[in-house]
């Protein structure tokens, strides 16, 4: 039997039942379309997430008061030591740092005049801007002192349009938790991360943000390092210095690789795991093709011994129903990517902010999703049906 002939039998095998072979396919469709739709948003938001932390730089290392540790029979102990403005001052001689940023954060009314903002209030110092990226669009930041510190403001750029809108608000004074502070500065647009508005901040001297929130210590410290040296061992001179100045570790550092690592590794996961519901309904249409191809084998008995008694192989056979399992899936799969496409227009229609991510690989990965899955439910009817004995296959109708 030639090959154009197998083809032709395949053709006109699933033209036949036209009502069978469109619902297997849409089968296989759904599934398609799920599997690539869930994975396609899932691998968005992955790359939305790490995009987002790494607009703050790759060579930053954090630090923030408190060490979980285990103790005696297995119960966990936290030492909450506070991290002081000394302990940051005393990173910034070691070697290959960059800038050092004490943080502390809260949140108060903004006033000026009639007009009153509740947002978030940030304590830091002049670096914080170089630190974090962060552009200046009108004046300057704060000053790099970080003691004694002037009644200074800088205000994110959604904080400055809604209490002074077109109007500059240099020079102007808001207060800030109830105390008098001068605007010096306006950041520029800098967008939400992972639902937090960075344009709705203001920020202030880090030892005037102590006093406003009544702190003894701060949140955070923020070391950014030079190239020449990986973070690990930046970590390690870091984690020394402060144990030398605490005489214990009662610190937790965390270094941007290591927050990117395990948000990608959660991430990753996360995705195969929505991409595994979705394998689910993939799971229905290759049940499909399996209960089409059983009956078409049982229907076409007569015709198998015919083809066997004409001279047809077992073989000839096999790769005959194994050509329509395939083709069945392949169209599923290709109808599939089409609903796919369908679906992701609507939604980047109604949620624009929707991260997606669209790889050809993937694409290319889900129709040869749908060929595997469409050959292992065609193994076993095609097997059977190549194992007909032609006599008795010629005798059924």
């Amino acid at each position: 039997m030639r090959t154009l002939d197998t083809i032709r039998l395949v053709g006109s095998a699933l033209l036949t039942a036209r009502l069978r072979t469109f619902l297997t396919i849409l089968g296989i469709a759904v599934g398609i379309a799920a599997v690539s739709l869930l994975t396609t948003i899932g691998t968005g938001l992955q790359i939305y997430v790490l995009d987002n932390f790494s607009q703050f730089g790759t060579r930053i290392v954090a630090i923030n008061p408190g060490k979980t540790q285990t103790g005696g029979m297995g119960a966990l102990l936290s030492s909450t030591r506070p991290l002081s403005v000394a302990d940051a001052e005393s990173l910034r001689p070691l070697p290959f740092v960059e800038t050092v940023v004490p943080v502390v954060q809260g949140a108060g009314a903004i006033e000026f005049g009639r007009r009153v903002r509740h947002t978030d209030i940030i304590g830091g110092n002049g670096e914080m801007a170089a630190a974090w990226r962060f552009d200046v669009a009108q004046g300057r930041f704060l000053p790099v002192i970080s003691g004694n510190s002037q009644p200074f403001a800088v205000l994110g750029a959604k904080v400055k349009r809604e209490l002074f809108g077109e109007t500059s608000a240099l020079g102007r004074f808001i207060r800030v938790g109830g105390e008098r502070y001068r605007v010096i500065g306006v950041m520029a647009p800098k967008g939400q991360m992972l639902g937090f508005d960075l344009d709705d901040i203001v920020y202030i001297p880090i030892d005037r943000a102590l006093a406003l929130f009544n702190r003894t210590g701060l949140m955070e410290i923020d070391v950014t390092y030079r190239a020449g040296i990986d973070a690990r061992a930046m970590a390690e001179h870091i984690r020394q210095r402060l144990i030398q100045r605490h005489g214990v570790e009662d610190f937790t550092i965390t270094t941007q690789d290591e927050m990117l690592s395990t948000l990608d590794r959660i991430l990753g996961l996360l995705t195969v795991a929505i991409g595994a519901i979705g394998g689910i309904s993939l799971l229905v249409g290759a049940i499909g093709i399996v209960t089409i191809m059983v009956t078409t084998v049982q229907e076409r008995a007569s015709e198998i011994g015919l083809l066997r008694a004409l001279g047809a192989t077992k073989r000839q056979v096999l790769l005959l129903f194994l050509g329509e399992a395939l083709l069945l899936a392949l169209a599923g799969g290709l109808a599939g990517l089409a609903l796919m496409g369908l679906l992701l227009g609507v939604l980047a229609l109604a949620i624009p902010a929707l991260p997606i991510s669209l790889s050809p690989f993937y694409l290319l990965l889900a129709l040869l999703l749908a060929a595997v899955v469409g050959l292992f439910a065609g193994i076993s009817p095609a097997w059977r049906a190549a194992g007909l004995d032609p006599v008795e296959a010629l005798q059924q109708e």
